[in-house]
């Protein structure tokens, strides 16, 4: 399974990052790319502990749902997400490019770490969940502008 915390999986999905356009039209939702490459910061701040949104009550946080929702079944399109999540800063591309670059360096660098920042919606996540769940999160929105 692809991780975030794999070196080779990580790379590929930097060179994948790398190609996102400005000007490209998503197939699904309502974000612009440099919308989408924000929303991908603020959720890797997130996942990293630099920014804690507020947990939410919901069934995703209990077994079996949780390990479906991060492991097996595909991320629907549209749904909304925490408003923490859409607060970044969608005005540069470039900016927002190298901004995950190094996030994507910190994510690697908690590798071993016992303890994850908990999820809003998922609640407590082991490494292997977060690297998962991070991994597929941005396959989702890289797929929704073609990249």
């Amino acid at each position: 399974m692809k991780t975030l915390l794999s070196d080779t999986d990580r790379k590929r999905m930097l060179e994948r990052i790398a190609s996102v356009d400005p000007s490209a039209h998503g197939r699904w939702g309502k974000m612009t790319p440099d919308q989408m490459l924000a929303h991908l910061v603020e959720s890797l701040k997130m996942a990293v502990g630099e920014i804690a949104p507020k947990p939410r009550k919901a069934p995703m946080r209990f077994f079996p749902l949780k390990q479906l929702i991060v492991y097996v079944m595909p991320f629907p399109k549209g749904v909304p997400t925490a408003k923490e999540l859409l607060s970044g800063d969608a005005s540069s591309t470039a900016k927002s490019k190298a901004e995950l670059q190094r996030l994507c360096d910190v994510f690697a660098k908690r590798r071993g770490e016992r303890v994850w920042p908990d999820h809003p919606a998922f609640g407590r996540l082991s490494e292997r969940a977060w690297g998962v769940l991070c991994y597929r999160h941005f396959d989702h929105h890289l797929r929704q502008f073609g990249f």
